[in-house]
């Protein structure tokens, strides 16, 4: 009904693939590794109470009101702070504007750098949240596959040689190089660095999405591009994974130009994020709540992780790989080539247990044999019991369609 009325961007928007198969996983005798969720466990709900009396008593005049369009002055102060002391990186308020999640500032960027027809680079696999929020101002995509070590910097650096003999310059490339989503790898260190001299080199933004950056439970820190360039990086950071979705508060942070552009952008969009929410989390932030409450999930979710590798590594086939991610909330198996993972999904369901097929993450029609795994909300008894479930469903479909 009235589809003639719709734009071409609304006729060529699609429902998330995770969100649809999340509506088949209600039930709670299905284990679900599907979606990307934070565990309940961590949610700060005993110091909230007293938190949120305090903001109502001493904030309630500008905590209840409008706020200005780049967010809570308190909050992005208290940001700053914790990025100097975290990761030597010196930024002030003018550096940042608070969003309404991560996925608002997806939006925004791509609403200020992409004209139709514009290339931008993405990782293959990428996160889903991404491309659905670049998609609609329809660009052309250009794919860099990934390897344990991150984007092939290689392959990137050969497909920037091949755009310019045709005149085209990506307008950014968009990574998320520590624990990415959805496959859990990190990107090194000397990848980052060749990252950052090929945008000097042609010129391009780079997008660096962190959400996971603080979920590290192995391995040393790396860095992030933001501290490498921070005069052509666009950093995305978020208290979705550290305090609580529900709260939607999250961050763009980069040169004051590029942040006064979104500030723009985002007037027209929602005119402000929910100040409540940041005076609550500024004031959770300067009581130094956070940081001793980010090592408790750490905690949670390290275990969490090795409960499901030592499930993989006892219950898959040998023909059956996976990622082993050094923190975030996601690993990805691949199995072998014949095995199509979205044919597969109904009768994972059948056997009581879900997860992403690998096609949702790629544009091309890739992954067919592909899968993500989420470690971080299942209980650790259900985590062996669905990993079991799915081996066995992999072996059914290994015997079945074996050449």
């Amino acid at each position: 009904m009235f589809e003639e009325l719709f734009s071409k961007r609304t006729q060529a928007m699609k429902a998330s693939e995770i969100r649809e198969l999340l509506k088949l996983v209600t039930s709670d005798d299905i284990i679900s590794f599907a979606g990307g969720l934070p565990n309940p466990k961590t949610f700060p709900a005993s110091e909230l109470a007293d938190v949120c009396t305090t903001v109502l008593q001493e904030h309630q005049a500008k905590a209840l009101q409008y706020g200005t369009t780049e967010g809570v002055l308190s909050l992005r102060e208290e940001i700053c702070k914790r990025m100097k002391r975290t990761i030597d990186l010196d930024v002030g308020p003018d550096n940042i504007v608070i969003t309404s999640g991560s996925q608002q500032g997806l939006d925004l960027l791509g609403k200020m750098f992409i004209d139709p027809g514009d290339a931008i680079v993405v990782e293959a696999p990428s996160y889903l949240g991404a491309v659905g929020a670049f998609k609609s101002y329809e660009p052309n995509f250009v794919a860099i596959e990934l390897d344990d070590d991150g984007m092939k910097i290689d392959l990137l650096e050969e497909q920037l040689a091949n755009l310019k003999k045709r005149f085209v310059i990506p307008k950014f490339v968009y990574v998320v190089p520590t624990f990415q989503n959805p496959a859990g790898v990190t990107m090194t260190d000397s990848r980052r660095d060749k990252l950052v001299e090929l945008s000097h080199e042609y010129d391009f933004i780079i997008i660096e999405d962190s959400p996971y950056e603080n979920l590290r439970y192995a391995g040393k820190d790396i860095k992030p591009l933001i501290v490498k360039a921070p005069d052509r990086t666009l950093n995305l950071g978020t208290f979705s994974k550290t305090f609580a979705p529900g709260f939607r508060i999250a961050w763009t942070m980069g040169p004051a130009d590029l942040v006064r552009k979104v500030v723009i952008s985002k007037q027209s969009a929602d005119l402000c994020t929910a100040p409540f929410s940041q005076f609550i989390i500024a004031e959770y932030m300067s009581r130094g709540l956070l940081d001793p409450h980010i090592e408790e999930i750490k905690k949670l979710y390290s275990t969490k992780r090795d409960i499901m590798l030592k499930a993989l590594d006892e219950n898959m086939p040998e023909e059956v790989s996976w990622t082993k991610p050094e923190g975030g909330l996601f690993l990805w198996v691949r199995a072998p080539s014949y095995v199509d993972t979205k044919d597969m999904f109904l009768r994972a369901i059948e056997k009581k247990v879900a997860y992403v097929t690998g096609t949702a993450f790629y544009g091309d029609g890739r992954g067919t044999n592909e899968m993500r795994l989420n470690f971080s909300f299942e209980t650790d008894e259900r985590i062996h019991t669905g990993v079991e479930r799915l081996a066995e469903v992999l072996r059914d479909e290994i015997k079945r369609q074996s050449p």
